[in-house]
């Protein structure tokens, strides 16, 4: 089990969950990033797995303290949040990890729905964040405007959804970090639907599916983390 920690991000006090793994020795990090609901249980057990796994695990509270559970809630706390500023938290949060004692350096980020996009992006936005992993990035990229040529010698991971996916955008974010010189794999999962990630959701928990995102996962952070 993780805490609810404090940390600086551009100028102000943000908030996170951090587990840590058993040991005591120095470890590579993976930032954690919300699906729409916010901070919910689900956000905190996917950081305890990674802590698990050997890896700091942190997610940034992108909302501040909400959460929701309902659909038409989510979807008014993610069309509030200044992208911008979750994108500033995010790249605040790959500097608290790495300036920790038990990090090693090497810094992972992973998101779900529209964290998947939010993760996907802060590769291009903080050196130290080297390895990406979107499942079923839903949001557009054009509300981002992101620079993929900052991912030369990074590496992305995109797992797909069958059903509600945008498979036009995920395309083109796969040639263009190819075109920067970076490492960009995608899986498709037929027969599920988004969120098919998350057990807390029984109407679209796929555990096929999300038992082998997840190995796929690992494999990329211990090739490129550690």
């Amino acid at each position: 089990m993780g805490e609810m920690v404090t940390y600086r991000s551009d100028g102000r006090t943000s908030h996170g969950y951090l587990a840590l793994p058993a040991g005591g020795e120095t470890r590579p990090a993976v930032i954690v990033i919300q699906e729409w609901w916010g901070m919910v249980p689900h956000i905190r057990t996917v950081a305890d797995r990674f802590a698990e796994a050997g890896y700091v695990a942190f997610a940034p509270d992108l909302y501040q303290g909400i959460a929701a559970d309902e659909p038409d809630e989510a979807r008014r706390l993610l069309m509030g949040m200044a992208l911008g500023q979750a994108a500033r938290e995010i790249a605040g949060a790959a500097e608290y990890l790495t300036g920790r004692v038990d990090v090693s350096g090497k810094v992972g980020c992973v998101g779900f729905c529209s964290g998947g996009s939010l993760a996907l992006w802060s590769a291009t936005l903080s050196e130290r964040i080297v390895a990406a992993v979107g499942f079923y990035p839903s949001l557009p990229w054009e509300r981002m405007q992101p620079d993929w040529s900052n991912y030369a010698g990074k590496a992305a991971l995109i797992h797909c959804a069958e059903g509600g996916q945008r498979t036009d955008g995920v395309t083109a974010v796969v040639r263009a970090i190819e075109a920067a010189g970076g490492e960009c794999v995608r899986h498709d999962y037929p027969g599920t639907r988004h969120a098919f990630f998350n057990d807390d959701r029984p109407d679209c928990y796929h555990p096929q599916a999300a038992t082998s995102a997840w190995a796929r996962t690992l494999e990329l952070f211990r090739a490129k983390l550690g």
